[in-house]
């Protein structure tokens, strides 16, 4: 998978999200068609994140390892990549050093 560069035509909410203590902050795009996606840096740790509507999770620079719920596995990500989150879920994210950047995009329920 290519890694995304930038995108187009997008708007851009200012105010970040922000948990853990700043340790896991991205901002929220929105574009034209409705649909959403969150940019955003993980720092070292381990986090778990619930889930409303199905996520893909990409991974733009770094490395992560990641767990779904009901799943024992924990798998490795790294730039280029992505994994998918059910909807009404939850998944661990865990970052052993430097950043991890991501892009995550919300499908339709």
């Amino acid at each position: 998978m290519a890694v995304l560069e930038k995108l187009e035509d997008v708007a851009v909410v200012l105010k970040a999200n922000v948990y853990f203590d700043g340790k896991v902050v991205s901002h929220t795009l929105m574009f034209k068609d409705g649909s959403k996606k969150t940019v955003g840096l993980i720092y070292p740790g381990s986090y778990s994140f619930n889930t409303g509507a199905p996520e893909r999770m990409e991974i733009i620079d770094g490395v992560c390892r990641a767990r779904l719920k009901g799943s024992d596995d924990w798998k490795e990500y790294a730039k280029g990549s992505y994994f998918d989150v059910p909807g009404s879920s939850s998944f661990e994210i865990s970052v052993e050093k430097g950043l991890l950047e991501y892009l995550c995009s919300f499908k339709a329920k």
